[in-house]
């Protein structure tokens, strides 16, 4: 209705994804920066999360409107709750797999010879899944043993997840997850958009539908209230920016001020038109919370301030003691499971304790070197994504 209204030639604030929306936000530049990355990494798993509706499948939808379909073959998965045969046979059918035994070894089966078409036909393969704090652990677990499928030393299957934050946070403290997480290359979640970006984000998606930036005009006003509304959240921006339209229409204004908006908002409120807030996740265990700092650096990167510049040979002597502190610290477990072992009935020893110290002190260290090493990725994905010069080479 408002479109007709304002001589618009689409429906600006819809709220199913469409990539011609796309709006590079700070935070979905980083992010589409880390899919690029993981992408071109070609393996393992790349994780994105956000709250409900801060854009994440329109971000992938931007994504995979830019792959070209003779280079990457996409499967797409939005999942109910699946156990690890069920994942198996959606996965199937995603790539457009008809399994005629309805078996998981025969699905397994056509996946696999699937992907090895694909590589001999030059083409990678990437599963896409959505709402994946939705699968139980089994069906994550059997979606690592799919990343296994290998042709020679070539990996045939990349796999990207989508999450809402209790997703993020299942991630980084359940025990049975170690294996996956030690195979998640990138992560990023995405933030609210900042109050500076509200009226751009408006702006971007109206002119998409031919606004010409007076008909409607709108009250500055009207931008600082809707990120106090919105909390800066694209859908929740489209909710009310559409109920917003429509009232225009309705009174036929031709400019949109803040009083509009608070009467939309009180209706808003009176219909409990927004979504509920996203799920309390349950307080962890102190075993958890230890898993949890261990994955943090994986999953969650937190760059500080950059240092002056990045050399090749600082990358490769930081590994090396990465690698280093990696034997060390296996090194160290295997000594105190024998230790345990040979005392079990007995009271802790000296020598235990002090290897449990060192354990601990050695964890500490590879969870700092492994910070630094995702800071140091961090920025030459920013650098990278700053330069244009730098994406072309």
């Amino acid at each position: 209705m408002f479109d007709d209204f304002y001589g618009l030639t689409g429906k600006p604030f819809q709220l199913t994804p469409d990539p011609a929306f796309y709006f590079p936000s700070g935070t979905h530049r980083k992010a589409l920066s880390y899919l690029r990355y993981g992408l071109a990494q070609g393996e393992g798993f790349i994780v994105i999360t956000g709250e409900v509706g801060a854009g994440k499948s329109t971000l992938v939808a931007h994504l995979v409107a830019s792959i070209d379909p003779a280079q990457l073959t996409v499967g797409q998965v939005v999942t109910s709750k699946l156990d690890d045969e069920e994942i198996v046979h959606v996965v199937a059918q995603s790539f457009g797999l008809d399994i005629t035994g309805h078996d998981k070894a025969s699905a397994l089966g056509s996946i696999e010879g699937f992907l090895h078409e694909e590589a001999r036909a030059g083409r990678r393969c990437l599963l896409i899944v959505d709402e994946s704090q939705n699968l139980s652990v089994a069906a994550l677990e059997e979606l690592r043993m799919l990343s296994n499928f290998q042709l020679g030393s070539h990996p045939l299957l990349q796999t990207l997840l989508l999450g809402q934050p209790e997703f993020r946070a299942m991630l980084q403290s359940e025990g049975g997850l170690e294996q996956l997480r030690q195979r998640v290359i990138a992560a990023h979640h995405l933030e609210p958009m900042d109050a500076a970006e509200i009226e751009p984000y408006v702006v971007h998606r109206l002119k998409h539908v031919g606004w010409e930036g007076s008909n409607p005009s709108f009250d500055q006003r009207v931008f600082a209230e809707l990120y106090e509304a919105s909390g800066g959240i694209p859908r929740r921006i489209n909710q009310i920016a559409n109920r917003l339209m429509l009232l225009g229409a309705v009174e036929q204004r031709s400019r949109i001020d803040a009083a509009m908006l608070h009467a939309v908002l009180a209706e808003m409120d009176g219909d409990n038109a927004f979504p509920a807030a996203a799920p309390v996740v349950k307080a962890r265990t102190p075993a958890q919370v230890e898993q949890a700092a261990a994955a943090e650096a994986v999953t969650s990167p937190q760059p500080a301030a950059p240092p002056a510049g990045i050399r090749a040979e600082d990358l490769r002597r930081a590994l090396a003691q990465r690698d280093s502190q990696i034997a060390e610290l296996q090194q160290a477990v295997v000594e105190l499971s024998y230790s345990r072992g040979d005392a079990q009935t007995e009271a802790a020893t000296p020598e235990i304790e002090a290897l449990r110290e060192r354990v601990a002190q050695l964890e500490a260290r590879l969870i700092e070197q492994e910070r630094t090493m995702r800071h140091t990725l961090t920025m030459l994905i920013e650098w990278i994504e700053n330069d244009p010069s730098q994406i072309a080479a």
